[in-house]
């Protein structure tokens, strides 16, 4: 017995015709009537007598035709509320960013989503790389705009971005604060305050690394794991940083950011990530904006 089944016995028992209620079906009268003959032998009873003249329900038919129509609406209400639990999702993604592309690239992307595609709610997840990946694998996020990591898990695919420029964070009263362009040699004698390396292995390993190829030892002073930390502890003159171009979004009395004169290697990099092998059309028409876009957002960003 299954669904399709009950449906045609149904149909056929409210028509006491086999020709309208195949016609409503949009079936053949032969395929109805092999259907209804199926669940007949499959129940070990006539439900339905039919002559040429006339259909009419047994009396086992017509017990079954109540529990026919309960089990069916059931089953109806079901398929119906997963559909519109699918489509609402459907209308939902579930997108994480580190606070860089948050505050840079983000912004941008979301306009233009909500421009195209208005009936999609985004619900965004600020967070930091080496937590936002994790929730990704588990099914909790649908995409996330991360640093991709060194050695990344094989079940997630990763779609380059750009690169983000870094600037010196400085107090506005610091001697170096005018100039249009630094070098790492003109801030070497700099106390420096650098990102914890576990939760920000990116920002801080540039930093170090722009240090080491000029052939200078960093001296840090400080370490902080936030960015509006890092930035306040420059306006509190306790030493410089090297950021990415968007801190300069952040409130922050006081500080000023000078372009840092840097390789095209030693910048940082974003990327989008998502779960590998999963089809999700709403994720991968953000994916399609963001490839589309991606000059313009690097340069708004």
């Amino acid at each position: 017995m299954d669904l399709h089944q009950l449906r045609c016995f149904i149909t056929a028992a409210d028509e006491l015709h086999f020709g309208r209620a195949a016609q409503r079906l949009e079936m053949m009268p032969s395929a109805l009537g092999r259907n209804i003959r199926l669940l007949e032998d499959d129940l070990g009873t006539r439900l339905l007598t039919r002559t040429t003249r006339s259909v009419a329900l047994t009396e086992d038919g017509g017990a079954f035709l109540k529990e026919a129509r309960d089990l069916l609406a059931r089953a109806d209400h079901l398929a119906t509320g997963f559909r519109e639990r699918v489509r609402a999702r459907a209308a939902t993604i579930r997108v994480g960013a580190i606070d860089s592309a948050a505050a840079g690239l983000l912004p941008a992307l979301l306009h233009d989503l909500r421009t195209h595609h208005p009936e999609v709610t985004v619900k965004l997840v600020e967070d930091k790389t080496i937590r936002l990946l994790p929730r990704l694998l588990s099914g909790r996020l649908d995409l996330a705009v991360v640093r991709p990591p060194v050695s990344a898990d094989k079940r997630i695919d990763f779609m380059p971005l750009f690169h983000e420029t870094a600037v010196v964070a400085l107090s506005e009263r610091h001697p170096l604060a005018s100039r249009k362009r630094l070098t790492i040699a003109d801030i070497a004698e700099e106390p420096l305050i650098v990102p914890e390396r576990r939760s920000r292995p990116h920002s801080h390993d540039l930093t170090m690394k722009l240090f080491a190829e000029a052939g200078l030892d960093a001296n840090v002073v400080q370490i902080a794991d936030e960015k509006q930390t890092i930035v306040n502890l420059v306006a509190a003159e306790i030493g410089v940083a090297i950021v990415p171009r968007w801190t300069q979004r952040m409130a922050a009395r006081g500080v000023c950011y000078v372009p840092l004169k840097v390789s095209g290697m030693n910048r940082l990099p974003l990327a989008a990530a998502w779960i590998r092998g999963t089809r999700d059309p709403m994720r991968d028409q953000v994916l399609a904006m963001l490839q589309g876009n991606l000059e313009r957002y690097r340069k708004e960003a």
